[in-house]
């Protein structure tokens, strides 16, 4: 089985300099799974973990610290206590308040979680014992690994096919899980059932940081030395150069063919400093990030093998394995930075009805609305020619009412209306009487999802005032197929005698009044 291991960074740092790709903000949404997110949902992500063995188990955090699962549930992996599958994400009650400081999910799969607070928490497959509780049974809701641990606080896990990793504060590795190629270092080859110090070649060494590959265990420790299994191995120097090894069958060492390696083998990826590493112990895809923000992929990407690192038009290494690798899964826990950069639309949005920027206000049934004339005069017709020659800084507005009116300013500024149903008969009129043709159709649309067996009269005699004809039909339509409860209401009762009679008309010509 061929194995693979999550990169190192080297002392380098970030990047001297930021590109326009560098900025950009990590899209979750590149993964699959996401696509069962609404994009409201999206927004409040702030960190992610993709995993199974189709790529079909997500575990993310939102901006209010809650944890959310969503997917197949493979051996209970989603920790909700059952193996229900859902396409809703599902809130982990169970891990309420707790933050999340490192996860890695292995084959099963089985996930290994530690909180901001040092303590560490597993569930998911466990037929080899890896999730350390001491037992083979599955564990279908996180548990609380305290075994040699209890005095220990841990900032980093990881996870191998069927074995975990655990590296604490004081730079100590704890093993534990299925032991065939002797991956948890306890000088045998049995299963491990509980956490136990890796001691041997790491004996008085201070770890740094650790990763696994399926049947192998790897530590870098403060010396620089590195402590490995035999595995598909990438190792990035704290000069700027990646050393690959181990196995190669689609390439994934990026030496230029598919021979195996043995031993550590320079990887060329152009000139410029590399500042980070990335693989997986789930797909046979590595890729590598340069000082100056290019991005490189090798191995198996999209079922095609690439022999050499090859530059992408990615901006980080994430992306590699949302878009290439198969599965599409995270070679780790994604972090999500809040975007405070305001585009100028959204810009825009924040001022309206600001009297801090205003330079023009409206009185309207004896309120101030404060509006931008210059932004006015761009975004409407009507006002590009009232306001011209005009040197007055407050217009009084009698026309419409100031729910109405207020609608009608701030769609300038945003694109939407915020309105009733009702309301939005009056935003309707006020679309007619300035001629604004994508502001007439949001009105219709708002106002059909507010029609009702009692109002249905009145707004198909608003849209055939307003010569909506969309609005018309769709009215029309809605008292055909409502036409008892529709013919008992007082809004029928009351009915313009003409508008009656070409609805009888017209309800005849369709059918409605056949026996």
């Amino acid at each position: 089985m061929e194995e693979e291991l999550p990169g190192f960074y080297g002392e380098s740092g970030k990047p001297v300099h930021a590109n326009l790709s560098s900025l950009k903000m990590l899209d979750v949404g590149k993964w699959p799974i996401f696509s069962l997110c609404s994009e409201e949902e999206l927004q409040l992500i702030r960190q992610a973990c993709v995993f199974g063995s189709a790529g079909n188990e997500v575990l993310y955090t939102t901006v209010n610290d809650e944890i959310f699962v969503l997917g197949t549930n493979c051996s209970g992996c989603l920790g909700l206590g059952d193996i229900q599958s859902t396409i809703e994400p599902r809130r982990l009650d169970s891990l309420t308040g707790k933050k999340i400081a490192s996860l890695s999910y292995g084959s099963g799969p089985h996930i290994v979680l530690a909180t901001t607070d040092g303590e560490v928490f597993t569930w998911g497959h466990n037929a080899y014992s890896q999730l350390g509780n001491g037992t083979t049974n599955h564990g279908l809701v996180p548990c609380h690994i305290s075994t040699n641990l209890s005095n220990k606080h841990v900032i980093e896990v990881a996870c191998g096919s069927y074995h975990s990793l655990v590296l604490t504060s004081d730079g100590e590795v704890f093993a534990w899980g299925y032991n065939n190629s002797g991956q948890v270092g306890s000088g045998s080859t049995a299963n491990q059932p509980i956490p136990r110090r890796v001691t041997g070649c790491l004996q008085n060494k201070v770890v740094m940081n650790i990763a696994c590959g399926q049947m192998c265990s790897m530590a870098v420790v403060d010396t620089g030395e590195v402590a490995c299994g035999y595995a598909h191995t990438l190792v990035l120097t704290d000069e700027g150069q990646v050393y690959a090894w181990g196995a190669n069958s689609y390439g994934q060492l990026g030496t230029g063919n598919k021979s195996n390696q043995s031993y550590p083998t320079p990887v060329v990826v152009e000139k410029d400093r590399i500042i980070e590493i990335a693989a997986c112990h789930s797909a046979h895809t590595s890729a590598a990030k340069t000082q100056g923000g290019h991005v490189y992929m090798w191995g198996q990407c999209r079922g095609q093998s690439v022999i050499l690192p090859h530059l992408t038009h990615l901006c980080c290494t994430d992306d590699v394995f949302a878009c290439f690798a198969t599965p599409a899964v995270t070679w780790r826990l994604l972090s999500v930075e809040p975007d405070d950069h305001l585009t100028v639309a959204e810009s825009l949005k924040r001022e309206f009805d600001n009297p801090d920027t205003a330079d023009l206000k409206f009185l309207v049934d004896g309120k101030y609305i404060y509006a931008h004339k210059v932004l006015l005069k761009i975004r409407c017709e009507h006002f590009r020619s009232s306001l011209e020659d005009s040197e007055d800084d407050i217009v009084e507005m009698s026309e419409f009412s100031y729910p109405v009116f207020r609608a009608f300013l701030e769609y300038l500024y945003t694109d939407n209306i915020n309105l009733s149903p009702e309301e939005a008969v009056g935003l309707l009129d006020l679309a007619t009487f300035y001629s604004e043709t994508r502001l007439k159709k949001l009105c219709q649309q708002t106002i059909k999802q507010g029609i009702c067996e009692e109002n249905a009269i009145a707004l198909l005699s608003t849209a055939v005032k307003y010569d909506a004809q969309d609005l018309e039909e769709f009215c029309f339509r809605f008292c055909i197929n409502h036409l008892t409860v529709v013919t008992q209401t007082s809004g029928f009762a009351e009915m313009d005698h003409d508008l009656l009679k070409n609805f009888i008309s017209k309800a005849s010509r369709v059918g409605a009044f056949k026996n």
